[in-house]
């Protein structure tokens, strides 16, 4: 059984005030291009389909094309909500789009039940869960003692024990210990929202969202896919892709993944104004793709941004990096020491004196007697 695993659509995000719509609907074209060239069983959608909660009509109307694309090639479709979208707005006509084969997570209000699909190996079961946090599973089950992302999870996955002689598919929106996070995917204070990976063992696949690189955490059959385009500069140098799960016998998983080509890079680029506005330096490069020039002069060009802009449309972000401006940065060392929260504070002097990062255990225990010590203060 081939499945193909996306993830972080975030339709409807901007980037530094630019819309991405246009080439969100350009990638998606092109996953649907992959598709009719290397037909699969079902998608999988691992959250954060939206970037926004409510999200603008524009994103819901590129959803709505991008879905009724798949159930016209008759594929079964597998979403989940993220951390960014609405769950209630997500699972709206859910019951409906199951007639068309379009699966969409509930709410979530105890263990998923699996979808079972047919190969010639024999059942697969895929179980669809949205992203959780420990308030949703302790309203669900408020005699479990959880504290911790980890904690609920692992009470949900507990009760969900697939049969180990099947397939079995999970489809999750979470952050993994381990994993390495980029800065556009805002990850909490302390890890408090790492979740073990060693839940997830009893999976023979485990198709995460959340995390914008597509990376392994742990074993190579728990992965993210990464996002379909780059949404921040931290992502600059990564490569893009889409990752084809092929399920043989029980035990027999092998992963490809296939290269997404965007309909504009996010590229950083670096020099003299004087370098950037040479033709022979840009005539052989793709000018319009979306940049973050940083200017090596001494001295600040006069109304750069929209000279610059004349010759590359999509100047995202610029600045400088000189004498002055690292100068500037040792001396905003300290206000950046001051913005900084109690808890992270403690933890950098946790991790000083034990050389080890404290566990999500400590991490929660110390962000509420934080909590405590403020409330009584406030008394």
């Amino acid at each position: 059984m081939r499945l193909l695993h996306l993830s972080d659509l975030h339709l409807g995000k901007r980037v530094c005030e630019f819309s991405m719509l246009d080439d969100q609907r350009y990638i998606l074209e092109q996953i649907l291009s992959l598709l009719d060239s290397s037909p699969v069983d079902a998608v999988l959608l691992a959250g954060d389909l939206y970037d926004k909660p409510v999200p603008p009509a524009e994103a819901v109307r590129l959803l709505d094309w991008f879905l009724t694309a798949l159930s016209a090639r008759r594929l079964p479709v597998f979403a989940i909500s993220g951390n960014h979208d609405s769950a209630e707005r997500i699972a709206f006509g859910s019951h409906l789009l199951a007639g068309s084969r379009v699966y969409v997570s509930p709410v979530f209000d105890g263990v998923p039940a699996p979808i079972t699909l047919t190969d010639d190996f024999g059942p697969v079961d895929i179980y669809l869960l949205p992203f959780l946090k420990p308030a949703m599973v302790r309203h669900v089950y408020p005699d479990e003692p959880i504290e911790t992302y980890s904690d609920a999870l692992g009470c949900v996955l507990r009760r969900c024990a697939p049969d180990p002689a099947r397939r079995s598919v999970l489809v999750a929106h979470q952050f993994v210990a381990g994993a390495a996070a980029c800065e556009s995917e805002e990850p909490s204070v302390g890890g408090l929202d790492c979740v073990d990976a060693a839940l997830f063992d009893a999976f023979d696949y485990v198709a995460l969202g959340h995390l914008h690189s597509p990376q392994k955490v742990g074993r190579d059959t728990v992965r993210y896919c990464g996002t379909p385009l780059k949404y921040s500069f931290s992502e600059a140098r990564q490569h893009k892709s889409a990752t084809l799960v092929e399920l043989g016998a029980k035990g027999d998983v092998r992963i490809t993944t296939l290269p997404l080509t965007p309909r504009h890079d996010l590229r950083e680029v670096r020099g003299s104004y004087m370098e950037l506005t040479d033709r022979r330096r840009y005539a052989d490069t793709a000018v319009d793709d979306y940049l973050h020039i940083t200017l090596t002069d001494q001295q600040d060009v006069p109304d750069a941004l929209a000279r610059l802009r004349v010759i590359y449309p999509n100047l995202m972000r610029l600045d400088y990096d000189n004498l002055r401006t690292r100068t500037q940065n040792d001396l905003d060392a300290p206000a950046r020491t001051e913005q900084k929260t109690p808890l992270e504070h403690f933890a950098a002097f946790y991790e000083l004196q034990n050389n080890q990062p404290m566990t999500s255990q400590q991490t929660a225990f110390c962000q509420q007697l934080i909590e405590t010590l403020w409330k009584e203060e406030d008394v």
